[in-house]
């Protein structure tokens, strides 16, 4: 029997794939089946680049858990590259592309993120305290 992959389902890959970068540590290759159609993954960054380590390490990770980029997903990666000022419109941006879910790196991403959509998830890393930073 062959199980579709849901949105639900594909966030929290996303979050634990995030997680095993150093967060959380989560198995996700249960359910690394193929979507119908390419998942959008929109990765906000403030500091670093799609180039850096850490975009290296998080496209290692979906290929661990099963997704290749181009056939699985498609990833919109926006870098404001320490600009401040740049961060809203590029979270702005990723919501008009209609990405499935916004990946961030630093609390200022992920409240621009906040501030940008209240209907696409966002799966944080690298945010010390989410909750006392709204």
């Amino acid at each position: 029997m062959t199980r579709r992959i849901t949105r639900r389902m594909f966030v929290r890959d996303l979050a634990a794939l995030v997680g095993n970068l150093g967060l959380l540590c989560l198995p996700v290759k249960a359910y690394a089946q193929q979507p119908a159609s390419p998942r959008r993954i929109g990765v906000l960054l403030l500091v670093f680049s799609a180039e850096s380590n850490w975009a290296q390490q998080f496209r290692q990770g979906l290929r661990d858990a099963g997704y290749v980029e181009g056939r699985d997903v498609v990833i919109e990666w926006r870098s404001a590259s320490g600009d401040y000022a740049r961060v809203p419109e590029s979270a702005a941006d990723l919501v008009q592309r209609k990405v499935d879910v916004i990946v961030v790196e630093s609390t200022v991403a992920a409240q621009a993120a906040k501030r940008a959509t209240s209907t696409i998830p966002i799966v944080m890393a690298l945010v010390a305290d989410p909750v006392a930073s709204g």
